[in-house]
């Protein structure tokens, strides 16, 4: 988890690509592909992935209900244990997975993430989805598409596709973890350390 000074010195040196109003306006916009893909929304479940994709999820299934009318479930879906990196970084606590009640079994899951860059992180959600139920069909919202994928993964549904190079970093605020929604560009930092 950044401090909130390493959380200052970053925006301090990043750029806006997408603000609050923005952020709402292509949920709305993916919520409504979701619905027009699945003809209806009625046997749709989000995941999201936390920590961001699990606010994202919930707000899209706000969307969702003002679209079809009807509650969509909405859960979280914890990959901590499933990454292919455990043992090149420190420990990270573990998140909630939690399932809604009438399973995933059967249903269209759709994944949702705030960034999609190597693809890694979706592997693993794909593992721990595998450990949970067998869903009728998996698909992939994200907020922010940068590219640069090490896996043949792709999302269904974007938010945004934000080309960048690998000294770059994307950094998506939410104003239920960071006060504000936004999504900043900037430059990667790079460690005293490293050098």
């Amino acid at each position: 988890m950044d401090s909130e000074q390493d959380k200052q010195q970053y925006a301090a040196g990043a750029r806006p690509v997408l603000e609050g109003p923005d952020i709402a306006r292509v949920l709305t916009r993916i919520a409504h592909e979701i619905v027009e893909r699945a003809k209806g929304a009625d046997d749709v479940v989000l995941l999201g992935i936390p920590t961001r994709g699990v606010f994202l999820a919930r707000r899209l299934a706000d969307k969702l209900a003002e679209i079809t009318g009807r509650k969509i479930p909405v859960g979280s879906l914890d990959i901590t244990m499933y990454r292919d990196d455990l043992r090149m970084h420190p420990p990270r606590a573990l998140a909630r997975t939690e399932i809604p009640g009438d399973g995933i079994d059967g249903r269209l899951v759709v994944l949702v993430d705030d960034v999609l860059f190597s693809g890694r992180t979706i592997r693993a959600a794909l593992d721990a989805l595998n450990d949970i139920g067998r869903p009728r069909a998996v698909q992939l919202a994200v907020l922010v598409d940068r590219g640069h994928r090490e896996l043949p993964i792709r999302a269904d549904y974007v938010g945004k596709n934000l080309p960048t190079s690998l000294r770059e970093t994307v950094k998506v605020q939410l104003a239920e973890e960071d006060g504000r929604d936004t999504v900043l560009l900037g430059a990667k930092r790079i460690s005293p350390d490293a050098q």
